[in-house]
C-alpha cells in the first residue's frame, strides 16, 4: 500500500471507519501519515513534536480536521512501534 515505506503497509487499519467511496482518499491519508511518522522518527522527533505540527494552525484544515488527523497520527505512531 505504501510505496514510500513498505514496513508500514498496514497503516490503513488504524484509520476510523469511512464510507467505501472515500477509499482513495483514505489510502492517501494513510500513506501520508505513515511517511510523516517515518520522517519524524528519522529526524529524532517525538510523537508530541509531530502532533504539534499537525495541530499548528494553517489555511488547509479547520480545527476539527486537525484534531482528527492528530488523533490518527497518535494512534498510528503507537501501532507502528
Amino acid at each position: 500500500m505504501n510505496a514510500f515505506n513498505p514496513a508500514y503497509s498496514n497503516s490503513r487499519s488504524f484509520l476510523p471507519e469511512v464510507r467505501p467511496a472515500a477509499d482513495g482518499l483514505i489510502d492517501s491519508i494513510a500513506d501520508a501519515v505513515t511517511v510523516a511518522i517515518a520522517s519524524a522518527r528519522a529526524k529524532g522527533q517525538s510523537l508530541e513534536d509531530l502532533v504539534a505540527e499537525v495541530l499548528a494552525d494553517d489555511n488547509l484544515l479547520d480545527g476539527e480536521s486537525r484534531r482528527w488527523l492528530s488523533d490518527v497520527v497518535a494512534r498510528t505512531w503507537e501501532q507502528l512501534r
